[in-house]
């Protein structure tokens, strides 16, 4: 097992209603905002116990099928690849929630329990009413302009292998124990990403396994070790983590919930740089070296550099694709990148 000596930020006595929003955007930090989330109804019926918490949440849920995931006793909950990265480790089932729970229940204080798994999974959709009871005050202006997704995810002893997400993350520690490690995004080739699909939720993930880490397969894994830091959470605490953080998600009890919320600051049409990068390797990877360093020029000057130095000296009639990214524009360019992908 892996051990990280450097521990996450943590911030004492947040109440609710004062989550430090534009402090936390600013400072791109992970920290640990203590027991924020400790008076949700659900934090406070898992303190009584995991059939509490179960039947609980089984008062907002109205029949829909969720996805349910289900790994082998020796492979202790790590939902990954199989042996040789042909397919995955797990079991992947559309299930009722009540069902899926007493399987869970049943396997409570079996040392050899199989792993059960409902990654993310929308609150409101499946779980309605759930928000007016337990949810954070999201009382800052950047929630108003941009869209929000509140996920619930439930299981018992499980890990979700170290990966990124393109959005920043309130994650709110409700039933159980959990830890997550965290990397800054820098860190991505000392975690040795595997494939980019199929992945086991969507996203790369460290070829790493971070139980029994082989650091002569792997060695600049120990590189990042050193940058890393972890976060234990206790029942109500709420972990805030920027967009392309890694993180590696251990849940420790018998039986955990989690809620997270995403959101990103950009607006709406904006693209996803994913598909960026998709069209990056098809266009630039395999060039010769001398053209690869001309292009991360150009990229420096017109991507990565200030948003508005390419077209600062052109009037701003010339301006075209340089000019301040609008609704109307990203349409635009839009159109002209699938014309020029489809000749």
């Amino acid at each position: 097992m892996v051990e990280v000596n450097r521990k996450t930020r943590v911030l004492e006595g947040v109440l609710p209603e004062a989550i430090p929003y534009d402090r936390l955007m600013r400072e791109e930090t992970p920290t640990i905002l203590k027991g924020v989330a400790r008076d949700w109804p659900l934090t406070r019926k898992g303190l009584e116990s995991p059939d509490a918490a179960m039947n609980y949440m089984l008062h907002f849920y109205q029949g829909r099928p969720v996805v349910g995931y289900t790994c082998a006793p020796e492979l202790k909950g790590r939902y990954f690849y199989n042996q040789d990265v042909s397919g995955l480790n797990f079991q992947r089932d559309r299930v009722q929630l009540d069902y899926f729970l007493d399987l869970i229940r049943d396997e409570i204080g079996h040392p050899d329990a199989r792993s059960y798994y409902i990654g993310s999974t929308d609150a409101d959709l499946y779980l309605p009413g759930f928000r007016e009871e337990n949810d954070l005050v999201l009382n800052n202006p950047m929630f108003e302009s941009n869209p929000l997704v509140v996920s619930v995810w439930i299981g018992n002893r499980t890990t979700a292998t170290a990966h990124y997400d393109m959005s920043n993350n309130m994650a709110c520690c409700i039933v159980g124990q959990r830890r997550f490690t965290l990397f800054p995004p820098e860190q991505i080739a000392n975690l040795y990403p595997g494939p980019l699909e199929p992945t086991p939720g969507g996203q790369v993930v460290s070829m790493v396994d971070f139980q029994n880490p082989d650091f002569e397969q792997h060695p600049r894994f120990a590189d990042a070790l050193r940058n890393a830091e972890v976060a234990d959470l206790e029942p109500g605490d709420v972990l805030f983590y920027p967009a392309l953080w890694w993180h590696h998600v251990e849940a420790l009890s018998d039986f955990n919930t989690l809620v997270n919320y995403w959101w990103n600051t950009s607006p709406g049409y904006i693209d996803t740089p994913q598909n960026t990068l998709l069209h990056g390797l098809l266009s630039l990877r395999d060039r010769p070296d001398q053209e690869k360093r001309a292009w991360k020029a150009l990229f420096d000057y017109y991507v990565f550099g200030p948003a508005d130095l390419a077209g600062a000296h052109l009037p701003e009639h010339a301006k075209g694709d340089l000019a301040p990214m609008d609704e109307a524009g990203a349409r635009r360019l839009r159109a002209k990148l699938l014309q020029r992908l489809n000749r």
